[in-house]
């Protein structure tokens, strides 16, 4: 094991891996510590509760219109958190080293309020010790000295655990992720022990070591639990969730979690009085009981666990109950409204000619009437659905005037290892501007409203990136995402990757956060859409047609 001294100081001075994008905060108590400068940053996908498990939490749910923000302090104290990576260090997340997913994740947290502050810094400030006293390791104690939650990931390097560990006695919560178990860890104030790969899911954290069996080592335990569960899902909004778990249960409410903990016995009176013959149907019926004690199993932060049960055991009778429930009754007591961040534009041209609400539809349309399908689903941004295999969209106007609708054909893997096919259909209103559109869908007896925008495509239609914010009202769940689509399911090509990246950029996304949906096996989709559907107005996707010709060719296809 390495050590401080006189070796250390020789050690070379090293610039920052990543830039520090605050000033410097005099040293003397926190007390003095002023505000930070205000970064922008993202919402996250989970709401889910931390000291409860709900026995239906699924993606669905009403939700109100994208305007509605969530992004507001209020006039609430800032919460100040500082983390610490591992100079050099690779995340699991397509490579992506883990100071850009954390950088990243500083402008996603303002998306959930203004007043959460986050500074990131190498451990290259200050690997040579004392010893050392460079600006750059002085004002990483600075900003140490007035933090609220110290977060470390991938900190292995003995300097560096030694440094960390001499420099954090006035912070109340400390967790490491990756990092070397010496780190001390501590939430609330109570210790944590640092047992890597031991407990639940090899979680990060272990026993509580101070006043073990009291309430507040219970939560913390809990907590513990939560945050551990989170993290080993290896995405940006559960590194998100993890740190708005710390800071509700800790440091002051986070908006977005207040309502998610369950009511106890005004939950259960409001089920037995509104939706007893619901309640019992389901506990009677073997798919729908299945589902119950599926949902239940799942940790609340696992959306990806609750569609899974969802999807494997849907049936009438869960459909039944959870309308009767959640939708009609709302015994849950939960409201979730759609994110309004972050605002992502519409493409405004498409070969050359200004977009509006009939080629923004076709556009959706996209390559059906040339193919069994509109497109095909080649990676998407949101963990709960991007899961599943063989995703097919289906979009097509229907014969009431106006009328337009989506149906997504995808495939999943039921829990006792079946391979089935699910669709869903989601009626499709136009939004204000072109290119963004309103979609709400009945999915197993929850509503849920989403707001969608065309963020490009390809003028051969090769490919498309269409965004998405969503809210599941009284099932207490906002979500954003979006879906990178092409004709075959193939990745754009080469040419393609700058326009790519621009249109990733548009929605604050990074190409390292996708998940590549699987392909590979999609035998006998269930395609095909009602009679007397129609689809392309102005667009005909061919591309054997020259573009000068398809940029023209007006017809409507009949189906």
């Amino acid at each position: 094991m390495a050590t401080l001294g006189k070796t250390l100081v020789r050690c070379p001075r090293r610039t920052p891996a990543f830039p520090l994008h605050c000033r410097r905060l005099p040293s003397p108590s926190a007390a003095s510590c002023s505000p930070l400068p205000s970064t922008s940053s993202s919402f996250p996908s989970f709401s889910l509760p931390v000291s409860s498990r709900h026995p239906v939490v699924s993606k669905a749910v009403e939700a109100e219109s994208a305007e509605t923000s969530f992004a507001k302090n209020d006039g609430a104290e800032r919460v100040r958190i500082v983390c610490l990576v591992g100079d050099g260090a690779v995340s699991p997340l397509k490579g992506a080293s883990w100071s850009d997913v954390m950088l990243h994740t500083v402008e996603r947290l303002k998306w959930v309020d203004e007043g959460y502050e986050m500074r990131v810094f190498s451990d290259s400030l200050f690997r040579c010790g004392d010893d050392v006293d460079s600006a750059e390791s002085k004002e990483v104690r600075d900003e140490l000295m007035c933090a609220d939650i110290l977060v470390n990931v991938a900190i292995t390097d003995a300097g560096s655990v030694e440094w960390i560990n001499r420099n954090v006695d006035g912070i109340l919560n400390i967790i490491s992720f990756d990092s070397s178990p010496d780190l001390i860890s501590r939430l609330g104030g109570l210790l944590v022990g640092n047992e890597s790969g031991r407990g639940r899911g090899g979680g990060f954290f272990g026993k509580i070591l101070e006043s073990f069996g009291s309430e507040e080592s219970k939560e913390s335990a809990e907590v513990v639990e939560t945050v551990s569960e989170a993290w080993l899902r290896r995405n940006t909004d559960d590194i998100r969730f993890c740190l708005l778990v710390i800071i509700n249960a800790y440091i002051r409410p986070v908006a977005i979690l207040k309502n998610l903990r369950s009511k106890g016995f005004s939950t259960l009176n409001c089920m037995m009085t509104n939706c007893g013959t619901q309640v019992l149907d389901c506990l009677l019926d073997p798919n729908c009981r299945k589902a119950l004690q599926c949902l239940n199993q799942c940790s609340p932060v696992d959306q990806v666990c609750n569609y899974r049960c969802i999807a494997s055991y849907e049936s009438p009778k869960l459909e039944a109950f959870s309308l009767c429930v959640l939708q009609k009754n709302n015994c849950l007591e939960l409201d979730a409204k759609i994110p309004e961040k972050p605002q992502v534009r519409p493409m405004t041209e498409f070969r050359e000619k200004k977009i509006s609400h009939e080629i923004a539809e076709d556009l959706f349309v996209g390559w059906l009437g040339s193919l069994d399908w509109s497109w095909r689903v080649v990676a998407g941004q949101n963990p709960a659905y991007d899961q599943f295999p063989c995703q097919y969209q289906l979009f097509y106007h229907g014969k009431a005037k106006g009328s337009f609708w989506y149906e997504p054909v995808f495939q999943v893997k039921t829990l006792e290892g079946n391979i089935v096919w699910r669709r869903r259909k989601y009626r499709v209103k136009r939004g204000k501007i072109p290119g963004t559109f309103n979609f709400s869908v009945l999915d197993n007896g929850v509503v849920s409203n989403e707001f969608w925008t065309i963020v490009d495509v390809s003028d051969d239609l090769g490919w498309g990136l269409f965004h998405y914010s969503g809210a599941a009202r009284v099932a207490g769940q906002s979500y954003t995402g979006a879906v990178l689509v092409s004709p075959n399911g193939e990745y754009p090509g080469e040419a393609d990757q700058d326009r790519l990246k621009a249109a990733l950029d548009k929605c604050k996304i990074k190409e390292w956060e996708l998940f590549d949906v699987s392909n590979g096996s999609c035998r006998d989709p269930p395609l095909g859409i009602p009679d007397g559907s129609s689809l392309h107005k102005s667009v005909v996707a061919s591309r054997h047609l020259p573009k000068s010709e398809e940029a023209t060719e007006v017809r409507e296809v009949q189906i």
